[in-house]
């Protein structure tokens, strides 16, 4: 029989179903493996928790009434406020807290009536506040990569990425501001998906930048993430304002649709300097797999690729600045213990709590919105993401699906660009733009590059075009066996 651990999501849920396995047995081995795990992926756990979930969707089983993924275990980034486990968004400024309700991604995909019945191992590190393409910004601890611990494993859903990818759980939940599912994905060489911003409801998930926070799920295969996908999203107009009033859909419907005929954009931006080679390599021979498979490309352009580091840099710091500041130490957080005054009690609190990224991210948009500078910096980003977001729908006018690489390269060291954040925030290059447009976007692994490490291809629909990018997804995991390749070799 295959290991529990070395199943999809699909196949688990069938053996659920079947009643071949239980879903308490199944719980125990992730929770042992999970627990096992050396690499800083989990952040916390909460046994007793997870098996209730457990026995919960045995019962339901055994009485018909579960959800489509019933017993099948998972993991949620700790961005996400959950009931029964602490919530730190992997920041000292959260330590301990324990949040009163579920955030509605954790409700839909649990136990809870009307949930996919999914259960949840444990909450998974992240860079603080989602602030990170590396996971070195984690106030806790880095997350390594497991398929080079001396490697980062992406960001800021590095924790996510590292436990679906050393089988520590078959899926996991993420969250993309300008690449924080894609790029980890990629780097670890498992498939991830960002929706159309608003189909997935914010409610309970902690706010990095409020215009382009998504959250999203990242599996092995395209089949997994399609049935996760179609649990997470639904309107949810009550509790988030950004939430869309689009009706959930099966995004699993379309999966074995041909290809033939999909018109698939090339950007030239896309391929130019700066582009390390085994990347290039992979990602050309992704493309002529789709050509095999009846996909035509089609050059295209997206002229605004560059501007659009210097515009998220600015839009997303200047929205950080003002969530984060309801952290001060008074109604929840960390409260420094030596203060004078209230203003102190402020300054201190703050700057105790929050780490060097967050803090110079707040810095910056304070700087960006404030009086004298809103005209020249913030007004100005806002105007060039129009235009950015106009330049997908004339490339739309040609093609279906765009492709591209995921980033410029492979993972990098632990360290190595600790010291330099502008070279940090230069490889969210490419997922940067899809973003900025609210496009829904994926990475899907394509082959191995320099070092022998995982490279993704990165796919972008039009709006509300999911099915479509986990379609073409689908059909390339079947051409290819990339996506069941695992650290340390081969199934």
């Amino acid at each position: 029989m295959t290991a529990f651990h070395d199943m999809t999501v699909a196949a688990l849920a069938a053996d659920l179903r079947a009643k071949k396995v239980s879903a308490a047995e199944v719980a125990q081995h992730f929770l042992a493996r999970s627990q096992a795990d050396t690499s800083g992926a989990f952040l916390s756990f909460n046994p007793e928790a997870t098996m209730a979930q457990a026995k919960e969707a045995d019962a339901q089983l055994a009485a018909g009434t579960a959800g489509a993924l019933a017993g099948v275990p998972m993991a949620h980034k700790d961005i996400f406020v959950t009931s029964d486990f602490p919530t730190t968004a992997g920041s000292k400024m959260l330590a301990g807290y324990r949040s009163p309700f579920d955030a509605t991604v954790v409700r839909k995909l649990g136990v809870q009536a009307g949930g996919a019945g999914m259960v949840n191992v444990g909450k998974l590190n992240c860079d603080e506040f989602a602030m990170g393409s590396s996971n070195e910004n984690s106030a806790y601890r880095p997350v390594t990569n497991p398929w080079d611990t001396s490697r980062v494993p992406g960001g800021s859903s590095g924790g996510s990425s590292a436990a679906v990818a050393a089988r520590l759980v078959p899926a996991a939940t993420g969250t993309d501001t300008g690449g924080s599912i894609r790029q980890p994905a990629s780097f670890c060489g498992i498939t991830g998906i960002k929706p159309t911003y608003g189909r997935a409801s914010r409610y309970g998930m902690i706010a990095y930048a409020s215009s382009l926070d998504q959250a999203g799920p990242m599996a092995r295969t395209a089949e997994d993430c399609a049935l996760m996908l179609s649990a997470i999203c639904g309107p949810d107009l009550d509790r988030d304002s950004t939430s869309l009033d689009v009706p959930a859909e099966n995004f699993a419907r379309d999966l074995n649709a041909s290809l033939d005929g999909l018109r698939i954009g090339i950007p030239k931006e896309f391929f130019g300097e700066g582009l390390a080679p085994g990347v290039r390599a992979a990602v050309d021979a992704a493309l002529k797999e789709y050509v095999k498979l009846g996909a035509k490309l089609v050059p295209i352009s997206l002229p605004r690729t560059e501007l659009s580091i210097p515009v998220y840099y600015i839009i997303a710091p200047a929205e950080a600045s003002s969530n984060l500041s309801r952290f001060d130490g008074v109604k929840f957080g960390h409260r420094t213990k030596d203060y004078t005054d209230l203003v102190s009690m402020y300054k201190r609190s703050r700057a105790e709590g929050f780490g060097e990224e967050v803090k110079r991210r707040i810095m910056t948009g304070a700087y960006v919105l404030s009086h004298g500078y809103y005209d020249a910096y913030y007004l100005q980003a806002q105007k060039i993401r129009r235009m950015i977001a106009d330049d997908f729908q004339q490339a739309f006018q040609v093609c279906d699906v765009i492709a591209g690489p995921v980033a410029p390269s492979v993972a990098w060291k632990l360290g190595e660009k600790t010291d330099d954040p502008v070279a940090n925030y230069l490889a969210d290059i490419f997922t940067l733009p899809a973003s900025l447009a609210g496009l829904p976007g994926l990475s899907v692994p394509a082959g191995f590059g320099e070092e022998g490490m995982p490279v993704g291809l990165q796919l972008i629909g039009n709006y509300f075009k999911e099915a479509q990018l986990l379609n073409a997804a689908h059909r390339l995991q079947q051409a290819t066996d990339f996506h069941l390749r695992q650290p340390g070799g081969t199934p």
